[in-house]
């Protein structure tokens, strides 16, 4: 069974959109110049991801 190393480690995963995906390729391309940019793409995507699971996990059936 292959294990989520980041849920493991307490790290928040993310999920580039489509939309946004040129800001994740344009943090790759720089990284080897400045780290920060990527950094604060993946900031970006966790906070994403984090909101989506806090919706999903807060949704009420109603009767």
């Amino acid at each position: 069974m292959v294990e989520c190393l980041c849920l493991k480690n307490s790290i928040i995963p993310f999920i580039v959109l489509n939309k946004e995906k040129i800001f994740y390729i344009k943090g790759l391309e720089e990284y080897d110049r400045d780290q920060t940019y990527l950094k604060k793409t993946w900031l970006h995507f966790q906070d994403i991801y984090e909101n989506v699971c806090q919706q999903l996990l807060d949704f009420n059936i109603e009767d």
